[in-house]
Parts: C-alpha cells; structure tokens; sequence
C-alpha cells in the first residue's frame, strides 16, 4: 500500500532543510550509549534471534514515530509533544504522556551517568593503573558535561557536533578490524532453539528503547515545516542508518566474543567498562582497544548532553524557570542532581535502568502516538500524511507495546529467565 501524500506546504519551500540532515537528527537522537546494552540483553538469544528481533522492533518503532508525525502535521509546525496529547487525548492524556517523558528522561541520565562513570574508571584504571571510586567517577561525569548542559543549546550543539564526528571515525576504526577477526561459527553456532529462544521476551525492552526517536519528530516538523515527503524520508533514513549501526555493533561484538563470556558480564552488572573488558580479554589489540574506548567515552558523553538538555528544558518550560543565571544554575540542579545522586548510590544500574525506561517510553513512544492518530482520523483532520496499513496496523503496534510492557514486567518480577544465572 501506498502513502498518502500531498503537496508540502508553500509557506516553507523557498529554503527546504536536506533530507540527510534530518536523517542525522534522527539516527543521532537514536545512536549512542545505549547501544552497549544490546550485546549483553541479546547474548541469551544469540546474533540469530537478535537479528530478527532488530528488524521487527524496527518496524514497529518506525511506525510508531509515522503515527506521532501524522498527528504533528495536523497541527502548526510549532506545536510541542504536549500540545497534541493534551488536544486529542485531554488532560489526563497530556498528564499521562508529562509524566512518561519526565520518567523516561530522568532514567535515562541516570543510566547515562552510570555508563559514564564506568567507562571513566576502565579507561583510568588501564590506563594510569588508578582505580577510581564508581561514585567519585559519576560525580565527576555528571559536574563535568553538566557545565554544557547549563550552558545552553549553543554549548551543547558545538561539542555535540565534534563528539559525533569522533563517534564516527572511532566507530569505522574499531568495527573495521572487529568485523575482520569476526568468526562466523561464533556467530551461528548452532545452539538448539529450546536453549536460546527463552531469553527473546527479556530482550525486547530495551531494543524498544534502543529505537527511540519519537522525542525528535516535533523538533523536525518545526525546522522542515509541513514537508510530508521529506519527513517521512528523513524518519525512514535516520531509523534505517541506525538499524546499519546496530546490526554492525552486534557482528563486532558477538563474533568476537563467545557466548560464554557473557554471564559474567551480565553478573557484573553489565555496565559499559565491564563489557569493553570483556572484549579486551578476548584478546582484541591495544590499538582497537583504545578505539573502543574512545568511542564509548563520546557516545555516552553524548547520549547523556543529548537526554540532560531535553530535561533541562522539560524542567524549565513545566516550572517556568528564568533563563537568567540564577534561574538556569535551578534548573540545572533540578535536571541532574537526583540522577547523579542514584548514581552515586547504584553505580551499575546501566542495564536495569534502560530496561524501566522501557515501561514508559513504550507509553509516549507507541501507545500514544497510535491514540493521538486515531483521534485525529476519527475528527476528519488532514495533515497531509496519513500512515498506510489502516486499523490493522494500528492494532500491530499496539501489540507490540502490550508485549513490551508485560516482557519488561515480568524482568521486574523475576518471571524470565535470566542468562547466566
């Protein structure tokens, strides 16, 4: 079936932003710290499984995002996330949707500043042979990048844009010689289905999240203007470049590792320095090493200035704070004081932490863009995009958040099996 599309918007086509430009926006807010989890949540299903897995999250996050996208361009390009729920949901709708992406948004730096403490204390401790307490090493992460964060979107966007370019070079750097010593046994090593398939459900919360990028869609309907085309180009671009990184990730890392080096990573915590350490146990040289480590010190760095600064701004806008001085050093004590102290207090809770981000993010990310869709269908509104696949469609992805609420109540409970233990 065919997308329903028409004409853009006059208004915004005498200087139209490049599809690839949005598509970066997408794969950046994507891309990141996270992506460290995915190796470790999968190694009880194993790359087959895994890979069947991305594809179908994919899909169903993709279509997520279309349904969020088709409800924004009913509106004015300026209107926020929480405009929208609160028009077509009401106000326990836009209550509901507030509280979610707070939630998602406070969880997330926590688990960021986790990540980052503990690529700190790896590299530190390798490096200079100093091993550095895991709550000194997050109080420094956090007071650190926090500084860009109180700065403002302007700090943000010119380190942001050098850590991504460094993102990129280290990524080719490390994942060009992991993919080349990549063993294809180690891969698909034939493990019998009834030994890998009980570890799929526990998995699926946080590929969930690894595909989070519906916070972003409003800030691309304001920047491109009402562009149905070139949205959807840019959603399914950015989604499927991310879908490339992850796919290369998890061939780097599972075909060097074996599958029984995971339990202890998983039983460590399964923080970012334990499964970098892992690696360089493996026997993978000083050289990629040093590559990797870069690499996840600026892709957490990132994903927690990325995350820090849409709380920050969440915290600003709902209290209406000052953009003063005074008003932003409030603001910013707000955004990273209480994620920074659980950090201090539950230093390894990268892993777990992603997985409750799940829960709510399954609510902004899927349940309510579906809602906020069908609302606007049933009004007769037209935005000039409307996702294909009908009720059907809707129905798939509503199932799919059904799944990923129970999957990751049912991790919280003890109910799944856990890999290793």
């Amino acid at each position: 079936m065919t997308e329903t599309l028409t004409t853009a918007n006059p208004t915004f086509s005498r200087r139209k932003p490049g599809v690839l430009g949005g598509a970066l926006i997408v794969a950046g807010s994507t891309v990141g710290a996270g992506m460290f989890s995915l190796p470790v949540v999968t190694s009880g299903m194993w790359f087959g499984w895994s890979l069947l897995l991305l594809l179908g999250v994919w899909f169903c996050m993709y279509s997520g995002g279309m349904y969020l996208l088709e409800t924004n361009l009913c509106y004015r390009p300026s209107d926020s996330f929480d405009t929208l729920a609160g028009d077509t949901l009401g106000r326990t709708g836009r209550i509901l949707n507030g509280l979610s992406v707070a939630f998602v948004l406070y969880i997330l730096t926590y688990a960021y500043v986790s990540g980052g403490s503990s690529v700190v204390s790896h590299s530190l401790g390798m490096l200079t042979g100093i091993e550095l307490n895991a709550s000194f090493s997050a109080l420094l992460f956090a007071t650190v990048l926090g500084v860009f964060v109180v700065a403002g979107a302007g700090a943000v966007d010119r380190i942001t844009t050098i850590m991504l370019g460094g993102m990129a070079l280290t990524f080719l750097g490390f994942c060009h010689g992991l993919l080349s010593s990549a063993d294809s046994q180690t891969l698909f090593p034939g493990l019998p289905m009834t030994e890998t398939m009980p570890y799929i459900a526990g998995a699926i919360p946080f590929l969930m999240v690894s595909f989070g990028f519906q916070n972003c869609i409003p800030s691309l309907v304001k920047y491109f203007g009402k562009e149905p085309v070139a949205l959807r180009r840019a959603a399914i671009i950015g989604t499927l470049i991310t879908l490339m990184f992850y796919l290369v990730w998890q061939v780097s890392v599972l075909g060097n590792l074996e599958r029984d080096a995971f339990p202890a990573v998983l039983a460590a915590g399964g923080n970012i320095g334990h499964l970098i350490g892992a690696l360089e146990q493996s026997g993978v040289s000083l050289g990629l090493s040093l590559l990797l480590q870069l690499f996840s010190h600026l892709a957490v760095a990132t994903s927690f200035i990325g995350v820090a600064l849409g709380l920050f701004d969440y915290i600003a806008d709902l209290f209406g704070f000052a953009n003063d001085l005074r008003g932003r050093l409030i603001t910013g004590l707000m955004t990273l004081a209480p994620p920074t102290v659980l950090a201090i207090v539950a230093p390894n809770g990268f892993l777990a932490a992603i997985g409750y981000a799940g829960i709510c993010a399954t609510v902004f990310a899927l349940i309510v863009p579906v809602l906020m869709a069908a609302v606007c269908r049933s009004r007769g509104m037209n935005g000039g995009y409307r996702v294909p696949g009908g009720t059907p469609r809707m129905v798939l992805v509503l199932l799919f958040a059904l799944v990923v609420l129970v999957c990751q109540l049912m991790n919280m409970a003890g109910w799944l099996p856990a890999f290793g233990s």
